[in-house]
């Protein structure tokens, strides 16, 4: 799940977590932005991120999210929610 690790603490020098854009993801990956969008989309539907700012499209990490990267939450346990 590369997009919630790039919105990890850990991907900061500063360890804070980022709040992007999936432009400004694209600009700094080897990903288009379209595809980026669809895993973002997905990510959403999980729970493993939340909107920043719905409005001009920004994303953060849910709690879920920070579970998950944590090891707290398992990929089988995020099947069994949906």
């Amino acid at each position: 799940m590369l997009f919630l690790e790039i919105l990890s603490p850990n991907s900061n020098e500063g360890n804070d977590e980022l709040v992007l854009t999936p432009a400004l993801i694209a600009e700094n990956t080897d990903y288009a932005r379209t595809t980026i969008r669809e895993h973002l989309a997905t990510l959403l539907e999980h729970g493993l991120v939340g909107y920043h700012d719905e409005a001009r499209a920004i994303y953060r990490l849910s709690e879920k999210g920070r579970g998950y990267l944590a090891g707290e939450i398992g990929a089988t346990e995020l099947e069994k929610s949906d």
